[in-house]
């Protein structure tokens, strides 16, 4: 099968074809299919999967695969969620978003956080959706120069202490939001292919 990916962050197509390889998935991103941007101004994570993923069958007929990623923080009400990629405003960087996440939480002793992934399949009318949540904590620092987005400030809870930016990809895949995500994607995508 043939699959179109909505994202355009390298980091994320990384993730997605390692976690796929060995799936018969063929894949292309939207930017080698032309696709236009989608404007993410759904107020829910399964809102913007979904808004892409049928973005991507309408333009090119084909599967498509979305997803859309969030940081929750305890102390913050579950901010910056839904506007995790601009929560420093809307031309914001990266380091940008990290730096107004850590000037937030100066003094904050709770530091509990989440990073949860929604993965919307659509293939014609049908949608499908696939959650995915790791629990853990923010640092007081940032620590680590892998990964992307707020990587270096986040510390999973089922890791032993680094942030995601300091472990290898395979140790961040097995454990991340996006890996459980793509794990629950996998199984329905390999039972779909046993009952055809």
């Amino acid at each position: 099968m043939r699959l179109v990916l909505a994202t355009r962050n390298p980091g994320k197509v990384a993730e997605l074809g390692a976690r796929l390889d060995g799936l018969g998935v063929d894949l292309v991103t939207a930017a080698e299919v032309g696709a236009p941007p989608v404007d993410e101004d759904a107020d829910t994570l399964r809102g913007n999967a979904e808004k892409k993923a049928r973005a991507l069958v309408a333009h090119t007929a084909r599967p498509a695969l979305a997803d859309d990623t969030g940081l929750e923080v305890d102390a913050l009400d579950g901010a910056p969620g839904v506007f995790s990629a601009r929560f420093a405003g809307p031309e914001a960087t990266d380091a940008d978003n990290r730096a107004h996440l850590l000037a937030s939480l100066d003094g904050v002793a709770d530091r509990g956080a989440r990073f949860r992934t929604v993965l919307a399949f659509a293939d014609g009318d049908a949608v499908h959706y696939f959650d995915g949540v790791c629990e853990g904590t923010i640092a007081r620092a940032e620590s680590g120069d892998g990964g992307f987005g707020y990587d270096s400030l986040f510390v999973p809870a089922d890791g032993d202490g680094r942030t995601f930016a300091e472990m290898t990809a395979a140790e961040k895949n097995a454990i991340s939001h996006r890996g459980r995500a793509l794990d629950a994607f996998s199984r329905w995508l390999a039972e779909r292919a046993r009952q055809s």
